[in-house]
């Protein structure tokens, strides 16, 4: 089988089909969609698991020609060919309108509606070919004055109904309405400070499309969240919203294990599945568990090029981190445990509620957790009915969610370090005064969002985090030194100031903290970690031996003269 491009960052099904990139067949979503018969349907799913492709699949599939060209031969081989004539004769039989917002995410709301209007303008553009039909002369100025952007601001409130009467006028059937994204103007007006304009206008834009539109046949609207408590879908009797908490449509968006399965054995690399799985699976919609399709195409991508290539967390450099930051930095105590849960594996449960509005984000920690699970930095791990409410039990979906809940965190812990006055601490440290640097060390790991499953290592960053502030002092980790690597080592270039050698480990139980201690020590003596540095004319070393068991930590203090 001969090697086919991978579609990252292409999003427009007609040119993947085209040009021959690698396709996830997810047409049997056009089935699901039509034998359901929802008249507005609303999908909320993560950022990057295929909705904006899912939607060009639709326009590509149902919408009538414009330049008289027929695509029909681009799903030539796909599931929805083999559905039956009940539905491949729907195929290009209607007008659509296929809007997205993406664009919407700007520093104003001037800014951010110029761009609207621009995208509702290139619509219009679209479909310039119907303007030759129309045969009222006043509707025909209307529609070259929003096609132009000519027109008066209220009249972009109303477009896409007016446009739909267009088309209606000149094709003789109802339309289907495509939006993507429908709350990224919304999130990105809450965060810049211009809510309330932004929400009126995509208020009045969806009321006169969607609720009062004669011509409308369905519509599909995909977003993060449902935002209804917002009055955008006020009175809209015929919307369906599918969560991903629904049970139906869970295996159109994202990949599920067979997909994935089938794209590794293609590239040559199924002896990946099980890194696969580890960092990009863990996903559940309603019943289907799923992949992140974003992460698996870098993924793929790497390893075909080299087979040994890293599993990276690529979702992160696309997805807005923003939520998981706010709920670290303003975490409590209890916060922080329920955060300390997730990582070490743990499950936490929560009540769930999906009617949400971007200014009940920080009314409570409830909210906030609600706001990482839609938008997939949690998963379901079960649910249940308590009276009236639906609680979830919360997981971590895998390790690149992971490793962005510790990115958040040791950004958090570095922040929260500059406040501090850590004089006493260090004072301590650098003076061989065991007891109050103990005390000085526990009173920080206290205070810290620990992720136990890390061991040895969160344990090192943890400490390396704190010295950040030490001044004059040269703060090194994970060194070769002698005849190994030290875990940390601090020194001052005055050689007449001791050295300080901290070795770490981690002890399985409370009553082992001594003898972790001990070993540390231990491990400095055998290795030399210090020894390189005599030459150098230091005189002294204070070396710790740390030990840590959740926590709790106990410390044993040796000094050496060097010569």
């Amino acid at each position: 089988m001969s090697y086919k491009p991978l579609p990252i960052g292409v999003d427009d099904f007609e040119e993947i089909r085209e040009k021959g990139y690698y396709y996830v067949d997810k047409t049997w979503f056009i089935k699901e969609l039509l034998d359901r018969t929802g008249k507005v349907n609303l999908f909320a799913r993560p950022r990057r698991f295929g909705k904006t492709l899912n939607l060009s699949m639709l326009k590509v599939f149902f919408e009538k020609p414009i330049d008289g060209r027929s695509k029909k031969e681009l799903f030539d081989g796909l599931k929805i060919m083999g559905a039956g004539q009940k539905y491949t004769s729907l195929q290009e039989q209607y007008p659509v309108i296929n809007l997205t917002l993406k664009s919407a995410k700007q520093p104003s709301f001037q800014i951010a509606y110029e761009c609207m209007r621009e995208a509702i303008a290139a619509e219009f553009y679209r479909h310039d070919s119907i303007l030759s039909d129309l045969k009222n002369e006043m509707r025909r100025e209307k529609f070259i004055a929003l096609r132009d952007e000519k027109a008066g601001e209220s009249a972009y409130y109303t477009s896409l109904a007016f446009l739909s009467e267009c088309l209606y006028e000149v094709y003789q059937k109802k339309v289907i309405i495509l939006i993507d994204e429908y709350d990224v103007p919304l999130e990105n007006a809450y965060y810049s400070g211009f809510y309330d304009e932004m929400l009126a206008f995509i208020r009045s834009l969806f009321e006169s499309s969607l609720k009062t539109n004669p011509h409308l046949e369905f519509a599909v609207i995909t977003g993060c969240l449902r935002i209804s408590k917002e009055s955008i879908f006020t009175g809209l009797n015929n919307l369906k919203t599918i969560s991903i908490l629904n049970e139906q449509y869970g295996e159109h968006f994202g990949f599920v294990e067979s997909e994935v399965r089938q794209m590794l054995v293609f590239y040559g690399r199924e002896n990946k599945m099980e890194t696969m799985k580890d960092w990009y699976d863990g996903y559940l919609f309603g019943k289907a568990e799923v992949y992140n399709p974003w992460s698996v195409l870098h993924y793929v991508e790497r390893i075909y090029e080299d087979e040994n290539a890293f599993p990276t967390a690529e979702w992160s450099n696309t997805s807005s981190n923003k939520i998981v930051r706010d709920l670290v930095y303003r975490s409590g105590r209890e916060v922080q445990e329920e955060i300390e849960s997730l990582l070490s594996g743990k499950i936490i449960e929560k009540k769930v509620h999906e009617d949400i509005t971007y200014n009940d984000i920080y009314e409570s920690e409830e909210n906030l957790w609600n706001f990482l699970f839609f938008t997939g930095y949690l998963k379901q791990a079960g649910k249940q009915m308590v009276e009236d409410d639906i609680y979830v039990k919360f997981a971590l979906p895998n390790r690149e969610v992971r490793s962005i809940y510790r990115n958040q965190i040791e950004n958090w812990f570095r922040d929260e370090v500059k406040l501090q006055d850590l004089s006493v601490l260090y004072d301590s440290m650098l003076t061989g005064k065991t007891e109050i640097f103990k005390k000085e060390l526990i009173k920080q790991l206290h205070r810290t969002i620990s992720y136990m499953d890390s061991g040895e290592a969160f344990y090192h960053g943890f400490l390396v985090g704190l010295m950040a502030n030490l001044k004059e002092y040269i703060v090194k980790s994970n060194r070769e030194a002698g005849i190994g690597r030290f875990d940390i080592l601090i020194y001052n270039y005055d050689v007449t100031i001791p050295l300080v050698l901290l070795e770490l480990k981690v002890a399985d139980r409370f009553s082992g903290l001594d003898k972790a201690c001990e070993k540390a020590l231990a491990q400095i003596e055998e290795k030399k970690y210090y020894a390189d540095l005599v030459e150098e004319g230091y005189q002294e070393v204070i070396c710790y031996g740390v030990g840590f068991f959740k926590k709790q930590l106990s410390i044993q203090m040796e000094r050496k003269k060097l010569y």
